[in-house]
């Protein structure tokens, strides 16, 4: 069978199944517009706290070019201990807080999507109805919440592995960068092939890291086991796993072309008298439709995952064993919560 007679079915699915579950999708854009505005707090705290250390005022810093803003801002910091220690401090809490929440909320996500796809049946096959796609829909907020209680502790340890991950590769890559940077020639070719392995790696690392949240969900098992059976996945299955990342990636670099040409159109309508007035409303319902179909396309990429899965592990007969049930406080709790 070629990869596009696969890949079709897979993709049908997992659009499907989001879009059967849609408060699903509504709750991830919600959760993530919460975290951005969490971030950005200590940082424009930090604009201010550097205004009133070096005696500009934050208008002013923020009119410069963004790269001359990071290196006054950045060189502020660095003169002033304390002013850095606060900073870091505030970015850090609000940094571990707001993943913790994050991972809450994938924890609940991925079980409904879990649960949608083993009880959706063929939905993806032709002729499409509405209401079979309806019976596709498994949300609840009963089961979201419990599902997110119940996950939520082994989502947070892989989140954390993945944080840590994160910091001992930017780490490193900034050493790199800054070592690069003071050769001569080179350098400049040198930190660009650096910056694009650098992003290639966080790509890999997040593909892993959404296939053990998956496999964590679908069989409830520990992260340790987790790992094991994601390697195996993979390898069986490398073709319909990489087909399907190489659509999602595509549709979502398209999907970023288009909401930066869309910016940059708002940007020449706020010049226009009166006209302008309406570029901030504009703006406003830009950014919600774009998160909402970016998370629309990672909740659909999981459910094409979670297929490609189901086939892995034991067929599109039912063979594998009931999804968890983390609904109520009388029933089934994961078996394997360590």
């Amino acid at each position: 069978m070629s990869t596009e007679l696969l890949l079709k079915p897979v993709l049908k699915r997992g659009a499907l199944i989001a879009a059967a579950n849609w408060q699903v999708t509504l709750i991830q854009a919600t959760a993530d517009s919460i975290f951005k505005l969490l971030i950005a707090t200590p940082v424009i705290g930090g604009l201010f706290l550097v205004g009133l250390v070096i005696g500009t005022a934050p208008a002013e810093l923020m009119s410069l070019e963004w790269r001359e803003m990071a290196a006054t801002v950045i060189t502020s910091l660095l003169s002033h201990p304390a002013v850095l220690t606060a900073f870091l401090a505030s970015l850090s809490v609000v940094a571990v807080g707001g993943s913790l929440f994050i991972f809450l909320v994938k924890a609940g996500s991925v079980a409904v999507l879990v649960r949608a796809e083993r009880e959706a049946g063929p939905i993806e096959q032709p002729p499409l109805h509405f209401d079979l796609v309806r019976r596709a829909s498994k949300f609840s907020v009963e089961y979201y919440i419990d599902s997110a209680r119940a996950l939520f502790p082994r989502y947070a340890r892989l989140g954390l592995i993945l944080m840590a991950v994160y910091l001992v590769s930017g780490g490193l890559y900034l050493v790199a960068a800054y070592e690069s940077g003071l050769r001569d020639g080179v350098g400049g070719l040198l930190t660009l092939t650096m910056t694009i392995s650098f992003v290639c790696w966080i790509t890999l690392i997040n593909l892993v890291y959404l296939l053990m949240q998956i496999v964590i969900a679908a069989d409830d098992c520990s992260v340790a086991k987790a790992w094991p059976r994601v390697g195996a996945f993979v390898r069986q299955r490398r073709r319909g796993v990489s087909a399907v990342f190489g659509v999602v990636l595509a549709l979502v670099v398209a999907a970023t072309g288009v909401s930066l040409l869309a910016t940059a159109a708002l940007g020449l309508i706020a010049f226009v008298p009166f006209v302008g007035l309406a570029v901030l409303p504009l703006q406003l319902l830009a950014w919600v439709f774009r998160g909402i179909v970016f998370q629309f396309l990672g909740l659909a990429s999981i459910g094409a995952y979670l297929r490609l899965y189901r086939e892995f592990a034991g067929g599109l007969e039912g063979r594998l064993k009931p999804a968890p049930t983390y609904v109520g406080a009388g029933l089934s709790r994961p078996s394997e919560s360590s």
